[in-house]
């Protein structure tokens, strides 16, 4: 079995910043030589995640909007006694900090319009790291 481990390095603006990175995993997939396998997409943080969605602008504030509705920022959480970004770890864990997507022929498997993005879900801009490890034959 191979196995070829990438990690990807970022800036992101801050609260709700999404970086499409569907083409450094596509990418890592072609690179790592596997026909038959899975591709796992891994943030290390409680700030960020990763999910798929159409690359489309609406959309993409329409999912800014909807994750604000859901979790609100300052409603007296208890976290936020430490470090005022509460609301950012929730987000996180609802969305999840990682993904694993099949590998079928040497490509990547998605949808026509299922792009993969980090979410930048802390309050201030930060520096990432996103791991890719893609595993198979």
């Amino acid at each position: 079995m191979k196995v070829l481990t990438k990690e990807l390095r970022f800036s992101t603006r801050g609260e709700i910043d999404l970086v499409d990175i569907t083409h450094e995993v596509e990418k890592a997939v072609e690179e790592s030589g596997v026909k038959n396998g899975q591709v796992v997409v891994f943030v290390p943080g409680a700030t960020g995640a990763v999910v798929t969605i159409e690359h489309e602008s609406g959309l993409l504030e329409d999912f800014k909007s909807a994750l604000k509705e859901l979790i609100p920022k300052g409603k007296g959480y208890l976290h936020d006694r430490i470090d005022d970004n509460a609301h950012s770890h929730l987000r996180a864990s609802l969305l999840g900090a990682s993904m694993v997507l099949p590998v079928v022929e040497g490509r990547l498997v998605r949808g026509v319009w299922q792009q993969i993005f980090f979410v930048e879900l802390d309050v201030r801009p930060r520096h990432r790291r996103v791991i890719l490890q893609v595993m198979g034959e």
